[in-house]
């Protein structure tokens, strides 16, 4: 089954190729269809997902490069398991949000976003280290052509920049891997394993090793979080790349590197984790608040919101590192609350821009007078980012407050300002974009939000609405791999 959800959309981008280029509504319908297969697809998921075990489920295991002792082996749990949703969730959003967007390369564009979306699924459900190499590796080229060929002015400069630092923090992490491989060797067989799994059953590395190796995992998810001081890339590349393109890259390719410490970094160097949970905690601290201090500044509303996810992903990091069940719930539930209220947000911004061509702050004002269900989406969308209780982004944020006070006070004060600095840059945008007089010529004439706009929008709000009121539902599916992650951990 997991097979089939990471290879539908490769298998399309196959079909796409032999389309003729000009064939423009068959190509974005082969996309549109698949994406929607591979979500469908994993409805049942849902379902089947026993969430009152840790252990992988719906594993397959297939022998890949028996010589180096490396399989094809996938499984998830309840850690990975809604992030999978949520990628397939987006995928069919982003290709019908690009549906009048993109008009040039349109074949071009169908193939890297279907080839992206087999890599981000990829890296989720492997548990081979090789394999996690080979998906973490693919899902670069993709999203540096989306951001290279259909991106902005800058576009070219922004892609070099998100390729070069991403690839730098892989490196580091391979060193590591083919560590972990030398030294995983049986003591009665000799053999030596890539597989996750048994790398975890195994003896831990001593703690000063841990220290590397964590540090050398930890740079590489870092980079892709992105944290403090490695989120320079992120604001280039958010702006330049096309909309679909920022919505992906905000509501999975940034989850790929927190998924990247719950799965790798942390339970393979536990040890580690004590010596780094000051460093860490500080740096998301500081990018919580420097995030939402450069957002407030900012007169474009497309790095705005790119700022923003800096600030949001702070917290994700802090309730990870607070090393309790209420921290590490959140943080997970803040990653699909992220993917749902920023994807939204980059959607808005597009709608606006295909419309005005222009994303200053200023060119703005008073246009919720003649777009109103585009305000109210927006408004909305903007609150759940905030974290208004019944909205989703107050259950993470809560959490994420109430594990950080829990494990040092101090910390969860800090980053407590980042909730107040989040209304302030969020709501004055609102007031500035959406109230005031409507006094400039170009705006009187806008259009409201179209049926296309709507199918796009409308999943998203009802989600950020379902998460706030119904959090159960989510966080009765990870509770039980959280507990296990926590209980290998050491106190």
């Amino acid at each position: 089954m997991l097979s089939w959800i990471i290879f539908i959309p490769l298998i399309a981008a196959s079909v796409i190729l032999l389309l003729p280029r000009d064939n423009k509504s068959a190509i974005r319908g082969v996309a549109l269809i698949a994406t929607l297969i591979d979500f469908v697809i994993c409805i049942p998921l849902y379902f089947r997902f026993d969430p009152n075990t840790a252990a992988m489920q719906f594993e397959e295991v297939v022998s890949w490069i028996p010589t180096i002792g490396s399989s094809y082996h996938l499984g998830i749990d309840g850690i990975s398991f809604w992030l999978i949703l949520l990628t397939t969730f987006l995928g069919p959003l982003c290709i019908i949000g690009s549906w009048s967007s993109i008009q040039k390369r349109v074949k071009e564009y169908h193939f890297s976003f279907l080839f992206l979306q087999t890599g981000m699924l990829g890296v989720f459900c492997s548990l081979d280290l090789v394999l996690f190499y080979v998906f973490w590796e693919v899902m670069l080229v993709p999203m540096y052509l989306l951001i290279g060929i259909w991106g902005g002015p800058q576009r070219i400069y922004a892609a070099v920049k998100f390729f070069l630092f991403t690839m730098f923090g892989s490196v580091l992490m391979l060193v590591a891997i083919l560590w972990l491989y030398f030294h995983s060797a049986d003591p009665v067989t000799g053999l030596r394993t890539f597989d996750l799994m048994q790398i975890y059953a195994m003896g831990k590395p001593a703690v000063q090793a841990q220290l590397w190796l964590f540090a050398a995992f930890a740079l590489a998810f870092a980079i892709k979080v992105p944290m403090f001081p490695f989120h320079t890339w992120l604001p280039d590349a958010h702006v330049e790349a096309p909309t679909a393109g920022s919505v992906i890259l905000a509501g999975v390719l940034l989850k790929m590197g927190t998924y990247g410490f719950l799965r790798f970094a942390m339970p393979l160097f536990p040890d580690a984790v004590a010596h780094f949970v000051p460093v860490i905690s500080v740096l998301a601290i500081i990018g919580i608040i420097y995030g939402a201090l450069v957002a407030m500044v900012q007169p474009d509303m497309k790095k705005l919101v790119a700022y923003s996810s800096v600030s949001h992903l702070g917290f994700v990091m802090l309730g990870m590192f607070a090393l309790n069940q209420q921290g590490v719930s959140g943080s997970i539930m803040q990653m699909l609350n992220h993917g749902i209220s920023t994807g939204a947000l980059f959607f808005l911004v597009g709608v606006i821009y295909e419309r005005r061509h222009t994303r200053m702050i200023a060119d703005y004002g008073g246009i919720a007078k003649v777009m109103p269900k585009y305000a109210t989406v927006f408004i909305i969308i903007a609150l759940s980012s905030i974290g208004l209780p019944g909205l989703n982004g107050f259950i993470g944020e809560y959490l994420i407050l109430l594990g950080t006070f829990k494990a040092n006070w101090v910390y969860a004060a800090f980053a407590a300002t980042g909730v107040i600095f989040a209304a302030v840059y969020l709501l004055w945008m609102i007031q500035r974009v959406f109230y005031g007089k409507l006094d400039k010529d170009e705006n009187k004439e806008l259009q409201d939000l179209t049926l296309r706009e709507k199918i796009v929008l409308y999943p998203l709000v009802a989600m950020t609405v379902i998460m706030g009121v119904y959090p159960q539902m989510f966080l009765s599916k990870m509770e039980t791999s959280v507990r296990v992650f926590l209980e290998n951990l050491p106190k």
